[in-house]
């Protein structure tokens, strides 16, 4: 009996006999996957800019230094032959084909929001590459493994999401840099094949729930209140099937107590699809739901930041919201939480923790109001995009 792989293989020889004799005329390109370019937009802005731009990337190609390099990691994809895992480890940027790859790139490209530069976003974009491909290709145990990765899985299954992923890395995409190196392409194809697009799900963020509260913000008078906008952060449950953990539940109660008091424009509500691993349920848009059906709160009063899986992500994204919003940055906001994630965001210990994972503070943390409650100075810094957390970034 031949093997899942071999059925595959024979399956997908089959269809291209089949579709071989088709002519569909000198007009036609590469496909477009719109799965694949969302998240190649959102996840690598300027990889992606570069790859919608033949010219540049045939610029990047004529120079010796980056034609040497490129022309090494196809060797090393190449000496791999059928494994896999080989096939894997070949796609990872070594520091110096990073450094090669990030200096040579043109000034013009989008840089993603970047306030230092294409070069040390490409950097970023490269280690976010990396990140998935030892993630969900080589079976590296990332920084949070409860919430992260692609957790235990049969290994035929992580062969044929690994085959999978070669295949497509090779399959012209239009718009891809696949033709300058695979690897994004290869990337994108592991997170797509372990079903963990999450960082697509609710793009763009300023439209669909965000609508109203949007829509309000571009005239709203900033100055008639005491705070830009209340942060509720998240704290996912640990029950396979629960929508809202009960501190959640308590948060919600905080926050709609808060706002009554009327100092406060808008609530962020912030937490995606973070616990249990893999849950359906994004805990912002839940928060959202319980608000306006069980506090009456106005739908056009609250913004949902549904990806944030850590309270670091939490106060980052709720400030790009802020951004989008035209809020003040040198207004404070205000964080509700239970007063032990309040005092955990007030400690040494957490301004320690967003430099090692986003390489910056979100914000500055002020007075505390309450054992529940913090004032907040949001950051510009937070409009950086960094995939190294690729369900986040």
């Amino acid at each position: 009996m031949r093997s899942s792989q071999a059925r595959m293989v024979a399956i997908a020889a089959a269809a291209l006999s089949l579709a071989a004799p088709i002519n569909v005329g000198a007009a036609a390109g590469p496909a477009r996957d719109t799965v694949a370019e969302s998240l190649s937009k959102r996840l690598f802005p300027l990889l992606d800019a570069l790859g919608r731009n033949p010219q540049a990337m045939s610029a990047l190609q004529s120079r010796e230094e980056v034609g040497a390099m490129l022309r090494a990691r196809y060797d090393r994809r190449q000496a791999c032959g059928a494994d896999l895992g080989c096939v894997a480890q070949a796609m990872v940027w070594t520091d110096g084909e990073t450094h090669v790859l990030a200096a040579a790139l043109p000034a013009t490209l989008p840089d993603g929001q970047a306030d230092d530069g294409a070069a040390a976003q490409a950097q970023r974009e490269i280690a976010g590459v990396n990140a998935i491909v030892r993630t969900f290709g080589l079976g590296q145990v990332p920084p949070y493994p409860e919430i992260d990765g692609a957790g235990t899985i049969d290994p035929q299954e992580t062969r044929s999401r690994l085959q999978a992923a070669s295949w497509l890395s090779q399959t012209v995409r239009a718009g891809s840099v696949q033709a300058l190196d695979p690897s994004v392409e290869f990337a994108l194809a592991l997170l797509d094949g372990s079903d963990r697009t999450d960082a697509i799900g609710y793009e763009p963020l300023p439209g669909g729930l965000n609508a109203p509260a949007m829509k309000r913000a571009r005239g709203i008078d900033w100055a008639r209140f005491r705070y830009s906008a209340m942060i509720v952060t998240g704290v996912g449950p640990e029950v396979d099937g629960m929508a809202l953990s009960p501190f959640g539940k308590y948060h919600l109660r905080l926050a709609a107590q808060r706002f009554a008091a009327g100092d406060v424009p808008f609530i962020i509500v912030t937490g995606g699809r973070a616990h249990p691993r893999a849950t359906r349920f994004a805990e912002a848009e839940q928060m959202r739901a319980a608000l306006i059906e069980r506090y009456g709160v106005p739908a056009d009063a609250i913004v949902i930041e549904p990806y944030a899986r850590h309270t670091t992500t939490n106060l980052r994204n709720a400030t790009r919201l802020l951004i989008a919003m035209g809020a003040p940055l040198e207004r404070d906001a205000i964080i509700v939480c239970n007063p032990g994630q309040s005092a955990s965001i007030e400690s040494p210990q957490f301004v320690q923790r967003n430099l090692k994972e986003l390489g910056y503070e979100p914000g500055k943390i002020g007075r505390r109001m309450s054992p529940t409650e913090l004032e907040f100075r949001p950051s510009a810094l937070s409009a950086r995009i960094d995939p190294r957390d690729p369900l986040d970034p």
